[in-house]
């Protein structure tokens, strides 16, 4: 009961802002938006400012005093919101990470760039092949993915398996398990042939509103334990990795996604798996 009424006052402390941006917007920005511009348009900026602008601004200020202390099961939005569930882990070098998983039929995400995104709306709004397209950024250790990597799904718009991957480190000489590994490692010192890439696996099945700022995003299929296996017999059928160890992050969860109606389910677990040395292909090289 206590809990539901927590849940229920953050909830709260989030709308009655969020409904305060809304009558601004209303009361204050359409009204001098329509003046000068068409009313198609001014409902386009209007809803533009609001989404992109002032609420991710407002819920960002909140979280510099209001910070959640968990245990890394999934990783987090810019403004803090849960996300995609940590569920895989992969140990070597970037170039072992890059040549096993492109050996694998994945692709390297390009880099989010104002030209990358203008194109990556092209192809959805086209329906034009774009195999590397952009992710959104996703947090851990306090920072974006150091890389991600996609297969579109084939006759499917918009729809791709994904994992985004995160470098930190971790104690050699002990057992792999949430203790040993170094979860906040400052991102300078991450170096070496021994580095833990730690990842959150998901498959985008559609498009939806996100429920606090009704921005646009993909929606998630739930079952990401699906997607981490994928991705574990993928590298070891192919002999780019072997299995290491689990490592229990925590209990079997059920996790609200950020999109309207949207939810996730993990086991709690991280696979883990060794990358062994192979050649890449020149042609597929990133």
């Amino acid at each position: 009961m206590a809990t539901e009424l927590v849940r229920f006052i953050k909830r709260f402390i989030l709308l009655v802002p969020g409904i305060g941006i809304a009558y601004f917007s209303i009361r204050d920005v359409f009204p001098t938006l329509d003046k000068r511009l068409p009313l198609t348009i001014a409902v386009f900026f209007t809803y533009v400012l609001a989404a992109y602008v002032l609420i991710p601004a407002l819920i960002r200020v909140v979280r510099l005093f209001v910070v959640e202390r968990h245990l890394p099961l999934y990783c987090i939005t810019p403004d803090g919101f849960a996300s995609d569930p940590i569920n895989i882990a992969l140990v070597g070098s970037r170039d072992q990470l890059i040549s096993a998983m492109l050996s694998a039929g994945w692709y390297v995400a390009d880099s989010k760039t104002p030209a990358n995104v203008l194109r990556q709306i092209y192809s959805a709004v086209f329906n034009r092949a774009y195999p590397t397209a952009p992710m959104s950024h996703l947090y851990l250790f306090g920072r974006k993915q150091d890389i991600g990597f996609e297969i579109p799904l084939k006759g499917a718009r918009g729809e791709r398996h994904h994992v985004r991957f995160w470098a930190t480190t971790f104690e050699s000489d002990e057992p792999l398990n949430f203790r040993s590994i170094h979860w906040f490692e400052r991102k300078n010192q991450l170096r070496g042939h021994q580095l833990l890439w730690v990842g959150a696996a998901s498959l985008d099945v559609g498009i939806s509103f996100i429920r606090h700022n009704a921005q646009i995003t993909h929606m998630i299929s739930p079952d990401t334990n699906a997607e981490r296996n994928l991705i574990v017999n993928q590298l070891v059928r192919k002999k780019t990795a072997k299995p290491l160890s689990e490592v229990r992050l925590g209990k079997p969860y059920w996790l609200i996604n950020r999109v309207w109606r949207g939810y996730m389910q993990s086991d709690g677990i991280m696979q883990v798996l060794k990358l062994q040395d192979t050649t890449l292909p020149p042609e597929r090289q990133a």
